[in-house]
């Protein structure tokens, strides 16, 4: 068992890295070798540690670990590592390359998914350039059972957090298309089989400002099975999923955000009228006298005419007055 006390600086410095943060570090994975492994699932295993690098450790040594009998091995070494990511390899004739991917919620078992891995081929069987260590992948997860079935809802979620190589919870303002060199893409079928690709992403001339895309596979190529599964209760998940008091971000009055985290605004108005609408002036939009005469009638043609002639005759008369 861990101290709960520090006797030392060093391990009081060490306590108090585990301690809870507001904003959470990226998460580190372990990657365990069990007591009986496959040539099949030590590949996937390695393969899958060299997509995490370096927010992973490999074991090298053999670990007789039963984490659906007995979790609390698993607990001590995800607590002592700090890890709250884990994935063991196994071997059994009952269940044949085995991957057993974990996740620990303040160093208690989350969850955990079996992986059966029918086919494989490893990253070595595929030619042409590798993922940088370190950039983060773009994740593409196809299928309706991702959004139907809560299990799998679930198990995307833990493949999103091992895949994804970071905390999940940092957001980019800007994304660099030269630091964006791979995909993941995650597929499940009708049979409830998740077909598990990697693409280098290529980009060309196209003759414009945007390149044109090319996907290039460059492994692995796994097909796994779901097996047995255990998820916490729906108390305990919604715990690990809260959000601290000092990160929530503080409700606008009549501000929303959509699903693509697009701000909408309402705005409300009064009642405007709009017979005192103030629209441009314009010579051809203006009453000529015509046009008001002629919206009288035509019976009213004539009397319109000897008014025209009445202001005449009156400078006429005007005229003969000065003139007299």
């Amino acid at each position: 068992m861990l101290r709960s006390k520090p006797r030392n600086a060093a391990s009081k410095r060490a306590m108090k890295k585990r301690e809870p943060m507001l904003e959470e570090n990226v998460k580190m994975a372990l990657f365990i070798k069990g007591s009986t492994t496959s040539e099949l699932g030590m590949d996937a295993l390695k393969d899958l540690y060299a997509l995490r690098r370096p927010n992973g450790v490999l074991f090298s040594k053999k670990n007789d670990l039963h984490p659906f009998e007995d979790p609390r091995p698993v607990e001590f070494l995800s607590t002592k590592n700090n890890s709250p990511l884990l994935l063991l390899a196994s071997h059994s004739k009952k269940r044949p390359h085995c991957l057993t991917l974990m996740r620990t919620f303040d160093h208690q078992i989350l969850d955990m998914v079996e992986l059966l891995v029918q086919r494989g081929l490893p990253t070595e069987a595929f030619e042409g350039a590798k993922p940088v260590i370190g950039n983060r992948p773009c994740l593409v997860f196809q299928g309706d059972l991702w959004e139907v079935d809560e299990e799998f809802g679930r198990i995307k979620s833990s493949l999103m957090d091992l895949l994804g190589n970071g905390n999940g919870a940092s957001n980019a303002d800007k994304v660099n298309l030269k630091g964006l060199d791979h995909v993941i893409c995650c597929t499940v079928d009708t049979d409830r089989v998740v077909h598990l690709r990697s693409y280098m992403v290529v980009l060309k001339k196209s003759g414009t400002k945007l390149p044109k895309v090319e996907l290039q596979e460059c492994g692995p190529a796994l097909e796994m099975k779901v097996g047995r599964t255990q998820f916490a209760d729906a108390t305990v998940y919604k715990e690990a999923l809260r959000v601290p008091k000092e990160l929530q971000q503080k409700k606008v009055k009549n501000i929303e955000r959509d699903e693509m985290g697009d701000k909408l605004g309402r705005v409300h108005m009064e009642k405007q009228d709009l017979t005192k609408l103030q629209t441009r002036k314009m010579k051809g939009l203006k009453r000529g006298r015509k046009d008001e005469d002629g919206e009288e009638g035509e019976g009213d043609e004539e009397s319109a005419a000897e008014s025209k002639k009445q202001p005449r005759a009156r400078k006429v008369s005007a005229k003969k007055s000065s003139s007299e």
